[in-house]
Formats: structure tokens, C-alpha cells, sequence
């Protein structure tokens, strides 16, 4: 595995090092975000770990042009930023993950796998879809549409979400079941991630007169197209 480190914090890559060091992983380290940026789309990487204060360049907009130039690579930003808003901007961004400073080797080497792992599953036909009563997802070209109309603004990670709740209709999952299945680790932080997920969901796709993301007091989530409008 080849990864690319953008990160200023010279005890952060120097840690970061040795742990990638012990897992046999080829780490690549930059301390500016313009020369970061630079080698990151002028080379072929297993991932990205971007902080988000840099020099030069920050790394939300590093994470933004490398998205604007279709540049498909999982990304972890790395901040010490844990506000609901900061990661939604994160995530807005193109970032696949976040991981709040100071952070676990460990904790990062999960993050690191499971985005890594749903990149590289086998490739889907261009015509494979799921149709439902309201929803049509291409699940080669990451397309959704809502009784016809196209979404254009999911994140990667709400796509994936959203994927996950189609195929298990009116099921109640966890916060924890579904960082498991969707995130694809044990999560090492926050369990509110999911509801800024959710909360995105809600205002991107609910219509006037219909809601499919569903609470579940005490207990999580549930998606269902049948079941009106209350949230």
C-alpha cells in the first residue's frame, strides 16, 4: 500500500511514519499543502491522509481540487476540528472519513482499510441499478435520482449510506450497526458522524410530502418509503 501524508505537525508524520513503517506501508510525506496537492494528483496513491490546516494550500481545498478534477482516492482529513459543522464541511468537500486530533495509530490504520477496501471492490456493470418506489441508483456511476429527478450533491459517503439503507428497507439499525456496515470498522470516536450523515440525507432527498430517513427513539434509523411524512 502507497500513501500519501500532507501534514505540517512534524511528531503527527513522524508517528505516523513508524506505524506504516511496522505494517509494511509506503508512506509518502509532504509538509506543504501546494506541494502535497502537487504529488497527489501527479501520482497513483491507495490513499490520501490530508490535515486540514497546511501552508500554502489548507486541506479542505486540496480535498476540494482533487473531486473537481474526478481524481477517485479515498481521503482522511486529519484536524483537531470535532464540530458537527466542521465535518460536514469535510465532507461536503469529498473526504471520505475524519479523524479528530490527536488520534490512535491504530485508529487511523481502521479508517485507512476500510475506505481502501470499499475502493477497491470489483467493478459493477454501467446498467446495474436498483429501482425502488421512488429511487433509481446507478451503482457503477454513483448516480441517484428521485421519482426521476436527478441528485446531483450526495458525498460519497451518503451515496454509500443511502445504498445500504435501499437494500435493507424498514429495518432499524444502530449508530454502532451502521458505522459497522456502512463505515466498515469499529468507530473510534463520535457517534454523531451518523446523524450528520442523516441529517444530509433528510434535506437532499426528503420531498414536500414524503420522508424516508426515520427515528427510531432509543435505538436508530430506519428507511421506508411507505411510511409518510413524519421523520
Amino acid at each position: 500500500m502507497r500513501i500519501l501524508v500532507i501534514e505540517d505537525n512534524e511528531s503527527v508524520s513522524e508517528m505516523i511514519g513508524l506505524f506504516f513503517e511496522k505494517e509494511g506501508i509506503e508512506g509518502i510525506f509532504e509538509a506543504n499543502g501546494l506541494d502535497g496537492y502537487e504529488r497527489a494528483i501527479h501520482s497513483t496513491w491507495d490513499c490520501l491522509i490530508i490535515d486540514w490546516m497546511l501552508p500554502d494550500l489548507d486541506g479542505l481545498t486540496i480535498c476540494r481540487k482533487i473531486r473537481e478534477r474526478g481524481i477517485e482516492v479515498p481521503i482522511i482529513m486529519l484536524t483537531a476540528k470535532d464540530g458537527e459543522a466542521d465535518q460536514v464541511r469535510g465532507f461536503e468537500m469529498g473526504a471520505d472519513d475524519y479523524v479528530t486530533k490527536p488520534f490512535s495509530p491504530l485508529a487511523l490504520m481502521a479508517r485507512i482499510k476500510a475506505v481502501t477496501r470499499r475502493y477497491t471492490a470489483k467493478e459493477l456493470s454501467d446498467k446495474e441499478e436498483i429501482r425502488t418506489l421512488f429511487f433509481c441508483l446507478n451503482l457503477h456511476t454513483r448516480e441517484v435520482s428521485v421519482k426521476g429527478e436527478p441528485v446531483s450533491n450526495l458525498t460519497p459517503k451518503e451515496f454509500d449510506l443511502l445504498h445500504f439503507f435501499i437494500q435493507h428497507p424498514k429495518q432499524v439499525f444502530s449508530r454502532d450497526q451502521l458505522l459497522d456496515q456502512v463505515w466498515g470498522y469499529d468507530f473510534y470516536g463520535d457517534e454523531r458522524t451518523v446523524d450528520v450523515h442523516i441529517k444530509r440525507l433528510r434535506s437532499k432527498l426528503s420531498l414536500p410530502d414524503h420522508h424516508f430517513f426515520h427515528t427510531v427513539w432509543g435505538v436508530g434509523y430506519r428507511f421506508d418509503e411507505s411510511a409518510g411524512t413524519a421523520p
